[in-house]
């Protein structure tokens, strides 16, 4: 009896550990992911990764801008990006942003000798934009830096070729053609030059005292002119009207009251004692 109830509780143990066994079993396989689990991380990771890449590699320029793209060295497209949103390719492109707007800048003072030996300081302002993105990133390594100092030579060349008189008398010529040169060395560039003004021109303070002295001295000239001018013909008036008086001589004697009435007029403490012509007539025959 006793062994029939130990073969018993034996047999109930061995089930228990076949039961145990095989619920470790399954806990194990349920912590698996499968193949098709990996397959499904796989795919999800690759989707987070191409997201993170095309919003690291996506651009915006704005409406005034252009983008130059370089492609493992090389312009990939001879017309620039932009505006808007435009890719590139990680580790194989980078791209150089370029303004188009309109740019201005000051030429510092410049001494220069003009043609009649006359040293001036001369400054101006220049306006320039880019119209071609890719010649001003792939022709010239800066090319507001260029420009600025080619503005300043191109003063002094042009400047020094005028006289005194053509530089303070002729400024808009000048400024012209200033603009035609700049525009003609800078075109390879990609650069437009749209305007050049010449924008003040100091002059020495002895030669601006001489200058000075030279108009006083020329306008006072022309004053003595106009007065000698006028003398002349007030003369010719005087003579023309003696000649009127002689052939009436009551005419002298009309003017002679009316010369009254104008000092008579003003109020002042002048006496006059009118005294006929007449005889003085008597005492000049007499003579």
């Amino acid at each position: 009896m006793i062994s029939t109830t130990s073969s018993t509780a034996d047999m109930v143990t061995q089930g228990k550990l076949q039961i145990n066994a095989v619920d470790n079993v399954e806990d194990k396989n349920s912590g698996r992911l499968g193949f098709f689990g990996w397959i499904l991380v796989l795919v999800f990771f690759c989707l987070i990764l191409s997201a993170w890449l095309a919003l690291s590699n996506t651009q915006i320029v704005k409406e005034y801008e252009r983008a130059v793209i370089f492609r493992l060295g090389r312009i990939t497209d001879r017309k620039p990006k932009g505006p808007g949103l435009f890719f590139i390719l990680p580790c194989t492109d980078n791209f150089v942003k370029v303004d188009l707007r309109t740019v201005s800048f000051d030429i510092p003072p410049q001494e220069i000798l003009t043609k009649d030996s006359v040293t001036v300081s001369v400054d101006g302002v220049v306006y320039f934009r880019i119209y071609c993105p890719i010649s001003s990133v792939a022709n010239v390594s800066n090319a507001h830096v260029a420009t600025r100092l080619l503005a300043q030579t191109t003063l002094r060349n042009v400047l020094g070729t005028k006289n005194l008189a053509e530089l303070l008398s002729d400024r808009e010529s000048i400024s012209l053609s200033m603009q035609e040169a700049l525009d003609e060395a800078t075109d390879p560039w990609g650069i437009k030059v749209e305007r050049v003004e010449i924008k003040d021109v100091k002059l020495p303070q002895q030669l601006q005292r001489a200058m000075a002295a030279e108009a006083e001295a020329s306008r006072e000239a022309r004053a003595k002119i106009i007065a000698a001018e006028g003398e002349m013909k007030a003369s010719r008036a005087l003579k023309e009207a003696s000649l009127v008086i002689a052939e009436s001589p009551s005419a002298l004697q009309l003017r002679y009251l009316q010369t009254l009435n104008t000092i008579a007029a003003e109020k002042n403490s002048t006496i006059i004692f009118p005294l006929p012509i007449d005889v003085l007539q008597n005492f000049m025959q007499r003579k």
